[in-house]
């Protein structure tokens, strides 16, 4: 299925399992959508199964956004404790959109919690008390852990579990009826045989060819150059080696402290899932990964590099990439956001050791190389998950592996299959219904049942209430008095794509000069302008999605809100504003 399909039939308010292969485009299509629920006035809830994955889209793990925390046993007393919590209550009872990431690690005793909290909150007694759930991830990436005698028999209708259950087996994920939306499309992936290679995993037909492929990247210990990170499955593994290599280069060490602000719980949840430690301690030599996605300064998570210095103004550490370019590396941020203000927020230097890293820490990132040992007796598709993270065959170095490391889960490739199959069906009807129109209702009925706003002008270009006017002019005059946008983003705890909203309001209204949003661009985006402005003239200046893709991913959503309004400033450009 394509990510156009997919997205259509989110629109329609279904609830859906969207899935496919690293790189198929799963995190791009729930950006698309959470921008068109906003765009209709529907502010979508954003949690991911772990801390990790929760960082990664500014949202909160689903344990903290249900308030089911740590709780090993989900009673009907347990969850009538946990609905009464007046903030968890009030976030469940007013959330008409759920979004679960990274659903492959949510074991099915945690899905069926989570569930029943929501109907019991609701007092509705339909699947999550009748709340749009959208499932995101991919089976064959890391399982759920399970203690022994989690979850009790007493609690919702479901036997005591004593082994891992995945999501799918779940009571919960049955009522939920979900239309599977299974994403084909590749636009991660270059390497077409390794490509070729991590689908035979998938599909259990890895053969000779493949098994060949894997023996060329075959090295050994002694050759493995330093710079390459060794991809480890337990932490004190990790920190042994970062902590042995950090302690043999020469000069003193430079220690960035973590800052944070906001409510603690949530600043918990950040630092836990945060790649960069709170106490950063580098030193010339040491061997680092980006942790963060920054297209204006020209490095990508899981981008590799040296430190080689620090600047002597701002101490930062400057690294040398393996492409042997230079750069340093200011520090970024990770916030917990909600309806567009930030909750909570961490800054830190987005870089971590890298002579090794853990398979669950490296979640979400592309390595530009790795290498690992495949020939440990390694659980069911652990060995793909650690293929999977490495961008092409050449950054792959094999100090050893075994047919049985790459054997996957069959119940997860017995429902891969079922699941393919129902996202095809799903594609043929909702094809049937795009062409009756019916779609194109369901649509209206479901933007209007979440209370959202049925027409949204193209450009974007909403009715601006009396409070939106307001807090456009305390923007305004923040501008006025000097602040960056950063400095903007501090003081009125937003975050910077709101801020990127108000620029582009202010300078259509002739409120924000087309010189003075200018100096306000970072130097490396207004240089890039003119091949951004090509895309926007091609595509349309009303939605950012196409452009994010055209663009290759290259520039955050953010980039373009800021890109978007500087090309809407410029006299040059007459982009359709609203027409």
């Amino acid at each position: 299925m394509t990510q156009k399909s997919a997205l259509a039939i989110l629109q329609t308010g279904a609830n859906v399992f969207l899935t496919g292969a690293p790189g198929s485009g799963k995190t791009h299509t729930v950006r698309a959508y959470i921008d068109w629920l906003r765009d209709h006035d529907i502010e979508p809830a954003i949690a991911a199964s772990t801390g990790v994955a929760a960082t990664h889209i500014h949202g909160v793990t689903i344990h903290a956004w249900s308030g089911i925390g740590i709780t090993d046993h989900f009673t009907p007393y347990e969850i009538d404790r946990i609905a009464s919590k007046e903030p968890v209550a009030k976030r469940i009872q007013k959330t008409k959109v759920l979004i679960i990431d990274e659903i492959s690690m949510l074991s099915g005793i945690v899905l069926d919690a989570v569930d029943a909290v929501c109907r019991h909150v609701r007092g509705n007694d339909q699947p999550f008390g009748g709340m749009q759930v959208v499932l995101v991830g991919d089976f064959f990436q890391l399982p759920p852990i399970v203690r022994r005698n989690f979850g009790q028999s007493q609690s919702y209708g479901r036997e005591e579990k004593t082994t891992s259950s995945f999501s799918f087996e779940s009571s919960a994920w049955h009522s939920l009826h979900v239309v599977t939306c299974y994403l084909t499309e590749q636009h991660r992936q270059d390497d077409g045989q390794f490509l070729s290679l991590l689908s035979s995993i998938r599909a259990g037909s890895f053969a000779e060819d493949e098994a060949a492929l894997l023996q060329e990247r075959y090295v050994t210990a002694e050759s493995l150059a330093a710079e390459i990170p060794r991809l480890y499955t337990h932490n004190v593994d990790v920190d042994r080696l970062n902590d042995l290599q950090l302690g043999v280069l020469p000069g003193n060490t430079r220690v960035f402290t973590m800052e944070s602000s906001g409510r603690a719980v949530l600043i918990e949840s950040l630092k836990r899932g945060c790649l960069s430690p709170e106490q950063l301690v580098l030193k010339e030599g040491a061997v680092v990964m980006c942790t963060k996605n920054s297209s204006s300064l020209g490095y990508a998570n899981g981008t590799l590099g040296k430190i080689i210095g620090f600047e002597q103004e701002t101490s930062y550490p400057i690294i040398e990439m393996l492409n042997e370019r230079t750069l340093a590396i200011p520090p970024a941020e990770w916030v917990v956001e909600e309806e567009g203000k930030i909750r909570a927020r961490i800054s830190q230097i987005p870089l971590r050791l890298a002579w090794a890293v853990t398979v669950h820490k490296s979640q979400g990132q592309s390595l530009d190389a790795a290498a690992m040992d495949l020939s440990r007796a390694f659980e069911y598709g652990q060995g793909y998950v650690a293929l999977s993270r490495v961008r092409t065959l050449e950054g792959l170095y094999l100090l050893g592996w075994s047919a049985r490391a790459l054997a996957v889960h069959p119940l997860v490739e017995s429902h891969d299959q079922e699941f393919q199959a129902a996202s095809e069906a799903a594609e043929e009807l909702f094809g049937e219904l795009e062409s009756s129109g019916e779609r194109l209702l369901l649509e209206h009925n479901f933007i209007k049942a979440c209370g959202g706003t049925l027409e949204v002008p193209k450009g974007g270009r909403k009715k601006v209430s009396a409070s939106k006017q307001n807090t456009y002019e305390e923007t305004l005059v923040l501008l006025k008095e000097g602040k960056s946008i950063e400095d903007i983003v501090a003081a009125r705890n937003l975050t910077f794509g709101t801020i990127c909203d108000h620029l582009e309001k202010l300078t259509l209204s002739g409120r924000l000069r087309p010189e003075e949003l200018e100096k306000l661009a970072p130097k490396t985006l207004r240089s890039h302008l003119p091949a951004i402005e090509k895309v926007f003239v091609a595509t349309g200046f009303e939605r950012l999605a196409p452009v994010f893709t055209k663009l290759n991913e290259a520039y955050s959503y953010d980039e373009l809100k800021l890109a978007r309004a500087l090309l809407r400033s410029a006299p040059s450009v007459s982009p359709p504003a609203s027409r």
